[in-house]
């Protein structure tokens, strides 16, 4: 398999934490340092942008796709439950992180203007505070296992300093004690980037 990905990248990192919880051996091309690949890419996808995954002759791009197509195609560890009702719940739990949570970490990331940018971080910090009760329900987020929840949600989490999203320390213990947690695992250690790991480079794991 070949991922063609980039160093500092939301979507790319999500599917670079799912290969590497699920030890799979894939070539990871960076597009900052790989100029043919930006070609290449135009050639794969109608979009021409990572995250792009070549599996054999099928190639699969968008980051739900790919992930869920990384699930079911190697399925252990599986990384969604088998019961319909659960998935469900999980697809509900992932959707609202991504309009709740990605979608304003993007405008942070992206947009050009300050209120816009200062209205995202405060609906940010407000809503993972609000949230702070689900992370002390299950080991993992709404779930006994890791899921492609937590691989969505960590990217974003460990981004959080470079956001300017500062979190109070009293009113998100259970957060912090599921960044710590989740931020030592060996899988997520080995998807950073250099580029990605300077983010908290003060804040060793």
């Amino acid at each position: 398999m070949t991922l063609y990905s980039s160093e500092n990248c939301l979507d790319c990192h999500r599917v670079r934490v799912v290969l590497a919880e699920k030890g799979l051996n894939v070539e990871i091309i960076h597009i900052e340092q790989d100029r043919s690949a930006v070609a290449d890419l135009a050639e794969l996808s109608p979009y021409g942008e990572p995250p792009t995954l070549v599996d054999r002759d099928l190639v699969v791009y968008g980051t739900w796709v790919v992930t869920e197509y990384l699930d079911e195609r190697y399925p252990h560890p599986p990384l969604m439950p088998v019961d319909p009702v659960s998935r469900s719940r999980l697809r509900l739990a992932l959707y609202r992180i991504h309009r709740d949570w990605i979608e304003n970490g993007r405008i942070i990331e992206t947009s050009s203007g300050p209120k816009r940018i200062a209205t995202a971080r405060q609906q940010l910090r407000d809503s993972i505070i609000e949230s702070d009760p689900l992370f002390g329900l299950s080991p993992f987020l709404l779930n006994d296992e890791l899921s492609l929840v937590d691989c969505a949600l960590l990217p974003m989490l460990w981004r959080l300093p470079t956001y300017g999203v500062d979190l109070p320390a009293k009113s998100t213990r259970n957060i912090q004690r599921y960044m710590d947690r989740m931020f030592a695992r060996d899988a997520f250690q080995r998807s950073l980037t250099e580029v990605e790991r300077s983010f908290r480079e003060e804040e060793p794991v």
